[in-house]
C-alpha cells in the first residue's frame, strides 16, 4: 500500500489524482490540502477518509471542521497545515498541485523528510530550483514530474546510462549531465491562438483564451498555453530537472499534443513519448513510478491521425518565451519576477482589467526594472515577487 499526501487536492492536477487512487486499491489518501473550496474537500473527506485536511484559511477550515465533525478527520489551516501534512509521518509521497509560491515551503519541507515529491506546482522550481534540486539529492528525494512534457523527457530517459557509468534517477543534481543529452525538444500546443497576428491578439477576450483546442486545465494555465508563457516556465523546469542549460532546450510547436516531447542525445538519435491529452498518465507514472500500471482510456490511432506536424514558435507575436528564456539565462531572482509579474497580469486580465498583449508587456517591464538577486534565499523570493506585484498594482491601478 503506497500512501499519498496532495496538496491542491480540489484543483485539476488534484482531483484527476484522485481519480487515480479510487481506480488503484493499493493507493491511500492520509492527507489532503486545498484553498477554499469547502463543498468539494467535504466530498473528498467522505470518500477518501485521509488522517487530516487543510485549508488555506482559517474561515474555510472552520466551515469543514462543521461540515465534517462526524467524521475522525483532523482540519489544519494556513501555511502551518500545509508544513504538517508535508511532513507527515505516514505519507511517503507528497503530490504538489497547489498553485502559486506557497507551495515552496512545503515541498522543501517535505524533501527534508525524506518524502518524494510528485510535482506539479511549478513556481517551485522555476523560482527556487537552485535550492530544491541539491536538497533533495542531499536528503534522497526523487522529484518525480507531473507536468506531462517534463514525464515525457522522464520517461525518455528512464534507464540512461552516462559515460561515468550513473543511470539517470530522478531528483539527482547533476544526474542527466551524464545520459548523453545533446537537447530537449519541449513540444507546446500552440493554444488556442496559434497562426494568429498581433493585430487579431489585440482582440482577444478570456473567454477566447480559455478554449484550449486539445488540454482540460484550469483557468491560469489554459491562458499561459494562450501567451506561450507556460512553455517559458516549463524551459525554466526543464533546466533544473534535467541539469540542461536553455540554450539546449529547443521549444516545438505540435499541435496535435501527442508527442508529449522528446530527448536528442549525442549519436542523433530521439527518443519520444507519445500519447493522447491526458494528464491522468503523467500523473500515475509519478505514483508508481518506476512501475507502469494499466491505465484505461483512449490509445493513439496512428491511422486515423494521419500525421503528426512540427513549427518553430513565432516568439515575435508571442514574445513570453522570449522573455522566458531571458529570464532563465539571467537566473537568480529574475525567473521570480517573470513568474510573479504573469500570475498578476493573468489575474488582471481574466477580470476584464487588461488586454491579452497587455500580459507579456507587463512581464517585460517588470523584468527591465528589477536588479537580479544571484542564488535568492525563499525569504529573498518572496520578497522579490511581493516587489514584482507592488510594481504592477501601482502600475495599473489594480
Amino acid at each position: 500500500m503506497k500512501k499519498i499526501a496532495v496538496l491542491g487536492s480540489t484543483g485539476s492536477i488534484g482531483t484527476q489524482t484522485l481519480e487515480i487512487v479510487r481506480n488503484n486499491p493499493d493507493l491511500q489518501v492520509v492527507a489532503l490540502a486545498a484553498g477554499s473550496n469547502v463543498d468539494k474537500m467535504e466530498e473528498q473527506v467522505r470518500e477518501f477518509h485521509p488522517l487530516v485536511a487543510c485549508m488555506w484559511s482559517e474561515k474555510a477550515a472552520a466551515e469543514l471542521r462543521v461540515k465534517v465533525c462526524d467524521t475522525d478527520v483532523r482540519i489544519l489551516s494556513g501555511m502551518e497545515g500545509l508544513l504538517e501534512i508535508a511532513v507527515f509521518p505516514q505519507s511517503q509521497v507528497l503530490v504538489t498541485a497547489i498553485v502559486g509560491m506557497i507551495g515552496i515551503r512545503p515541498t522543501i519541507a517535505a524533501i527534508q523528510a525524506g518524502k518524494d515529491i510528485a510535482l506539479a506546482n511549478k513556481e517551485t522550481l522555476v523560482t527556487a530550483g537552485h535550492i530544491i534540486m541539491p536538497l533533495a539529492e542531499k536528503h534522497g528525494a526523487a522529484i518525480l514530474p507531473v507536468d506531462s512534457e517534463h514525464s515525457a523527457i522522464f520517461q525518455s530517459l528512464n534507464g540512461e546510462t552516462g559515460a561515468d557509468g550513473r543511470k539517470f534517477r530522478p531528483g539527482v543534481s547533476g544526474g542527466t549531465g551524464a545520459c548523453g543529452i545533446e537537447k530537449i525538444l519541449l513540444t507546446a500546443s500552440g493554444g488556442p491562438f496559434r497562426g494568429m497576428n498581433r493585430q487579431q491578439l489585440a482582440h482577444m477576450q478570456p473567454e477566447d483564451a480559455l478554449k484550449h483546442p486539445n488540454w482540460s486545465m484550469g483557468r491560469k494555465i489554459t491562458v499561459d498555453s494562450s501567451t506561450l508563457v507556460n512553455k517559458g516556465l516549463e524551459v525554466m523546469e526543464a533546466k533544473w530537472l534535467f541539469d540542461v542549460e536553455p540554450d539546449k532546450i529547443q521549444v516545438v510547436v505540435h499541435p496535435q499534443s501527442i508527442v508529449h516531447s522528446a530527448v536528442q542525445f549525442v549519436d542523433g538519435a530521439i527518443i519520444a513519448q507519445l500519447g493522447v491529452p491526458d494528464m491522468k498518465l503523467p500523473i500515475q507514472y509519478a505514483l508508481f513510478y518506476p512501475d507502469r500500471r494499466p491505465m484505461g482510456g483512449k490509445r493513439v490511432d496512428l491511422f486515423a491521425l494521419g500525421q503528426l506536424t512540427f513549427e518553430k514558435p513565432d516568439t515575435d507575436t508571442f514574445p513570453g518565451l522570449a522573455l522566458a528564456y531571458q529570464a532563465a539565462e539571467a537566473g537568480g531572482s529574475m525567473p521570480t519576477v517573470y513568474n510573479a509579474a504573469n500570475e498578476m497580469a493573468v489575474k488582471l486580465f481574466l477580470e476584464h482589467k487588461l488586454s491579452f498583449p497587455g500580459i507579456t508587456e507587463l512581464i517585460g517591464e517588470s523584468m527591465a526594472r528589477h536588479r537580479t538577486v544571484e542564488s535568492p534565499t525563499v525569504d529573498e523570493i518572496l520578497e522579490t515577487e511581493r516587489l514584482t506585484y507592488d510594481f504592477i498594482t501601482g502600475r495599473t491601478g489594480a
